[in-house]
């Protein structure tokens, strides 16, 4: 209906950089687990900007967390 105001969720909202700061929005997913916490199976995601995607694999990778890095769907 026009002239009707339309309730913004967050699932609306875009995805945003997990780079402290950063505010871009998030083209990349990091999937990464902690094999001392986490079951093998499980990832958490860090998600990434263009700018920051390879600052954020390589953290996860000098302490063997990353597991794959995916671009958004």
């Amino acid at each position: 209906m026009p002239g009707r105001l339309q309730r913004v969720t967050e699932a609306d909202a875009p995805l945003i950089c997990s780079r402290k700061g950063c505010r871009a929005t998030a083209t990349w997913e990091l999937r990464w687990n902690n094999p001392k916490l986490h079951d093998p199976d499980r990832r958490k995601t860090w998600l990434a900007c263009d700018e920051h995607r390879q600052v954020l694999a390589d953290f996860l990778s000098a302490r063997g967390f990353l597991r794959e890095t995916l671009p958004m769907t």
